[in-house]
């Protein structure tokens, strides 16, 4: 399986491309500055808002995985134009999946305060996912969406909690890392097909 991380220097991005190294897959990061990869690191230079750019960079590839992140808190529509064009390279192409993380939050699944705050703060970047895995759910492609509680900077653990619907209860935070071996996991395991999995210690 070949396979192409959008959003592969940022904080999440880094760590799936080192634990894809880790296992041994065949793994391509899209970026637009190389030189933040670490050495020996296959890519591909570009920029995920170039329609043309993204569409040649599934050329060849399998499966998606799409760690990118809106800049910023206010009104964009990034996410679903970048996640649009990556749909597009996968309709040209033939690849067969896409694994995205979004956010918990996403499906007002929060309860109580917590849940409001988040709609309130995160408003525009919530927005802007829900349109993003819109489309990715209307695509006819097998996905996986992730909707992390807050990230954090932490180790990888491999001992988090997963919630088909909602979020784990009592959950309010995950390490980037194990968000990161949850969508290498999500690659080959059935049970994450065409599911939103809320995660969360």
């Amino acid at each position: 399986m070949k396979i192409i991380v959008f959003g592969a220097t940022g904080a999440t991005g880094t760590e799936v491309m080192k634990q894809a190294k880790e296992r041994g897959l065949d793994v391509t990061a899209f970026v637009r500055n190389p030189a933040k990869l670490p050495d020996h690191s296959t890519f591909i230079q570009g920029d995920a808002t170039d329609r043309k750019a993204v569409q040649a960079a599934l050329q060849g590839q399998d499966a998606v995985i799409s760690c990118l992140g809106a800049s910023g808190l206010g009104k964009t529509t990034q996410l679903s134009i970048m996640t649009g064009h990556i749909l597009s390279g996968m309709q040209l192409y033939g690849a067969k999946s896409i694994h995205y993380v979004a956010s918990a939050g996403i499906d007002h699944e929060i309860s109580g305060l917590q849940g409001k705050l988040a709609q309130f703060i995160l408003r525009n970047v919530l927005k802007d996912h829900r349109e993003a895995v819109s489309l990715i759910k209307d695509s006819g492609f097998r996905y996986t969406i992730a909707r992390p509680m807050q990230l954090i900077n932490g180790p990888f653990t491999g001992d988090y909690r997963t919630h088909p619907a909602s979020i784990p209860e009592g959950g309010r935070k995950i390490s980037r890392a194990d968000v990161a071996h949850f969508l290498l996991e999500s690659l080959h395991h059935d049970a994450y097909a065409n599911a939103s999995i809320g995660l969360a210690y």
